[in-house]
């Protein structure tokens, strides 16, 4: 376990666990597979530990439980956002269901300091732009904090 998480993350999958971690490995760096056996893999994105089961089709994931991956750019925005989507599903607001079902939420640190502003004007054009927005674009949401 890395040192000081003393909790995972645990997901299910039905069947496809170790290519569903393969899949998170080949997207984020510094990321790994920890162990893999039939039942369990246990992988970790950027330091964070996850473990996926193979645990059959009784359960499926929902949008009550997301991944959020903070972003320090557009450019990371927009690599995240083509690789976890493909095969799978955009939803608005910065969201997206990947190939195996899970949601994610691909958001730029940006948004959250936009949205944080003091004036309530600005935060709230900021807050309406992002609610027309599938992918985040950050220059859209500079413009309308800025009142463009």
């Amino acid at each position: 376990m890395p040192a000081g998480q003393k909790i995972t993350t645990f997901l299910w999958y039905d069947g496809n666990a170790e290519e569903a971690a393969k899949h998170y490995v080949s997207i984020f760096r510094n990321s790994r597979i920890v162990e893999a056996n039939p039942m369990v893999v246990t992988f970790e994105l950027e330091g964070q530990r996850f473990m996926a089961l193979n645990g059959g089709p009784m359960f499926k994931f929902t949008e009550a439980i997301s991944l959020f991956v903070s972003c320090d750019s557009q450019g990371e925005v927009d690599a995240l956002w083509r690789k976890l989507s493909a095969g799978g599903e955009e939803s608005m607001c910065g969201w997206l269901k990947d190939r195996y079902g899970l949601s994610w939420q691909v958001i730029p640190t940006r948004l959250m300091t936009l949205m944080g502003d003091p004036d309530p004007a600005k935060a709230k054009r900021v807050m309406d732009a992002m609610l027309q927005m599938r992918k985040i674009d950050i220059a859209r949401l500079e413009e309308a904090h800025a009142g463009a």
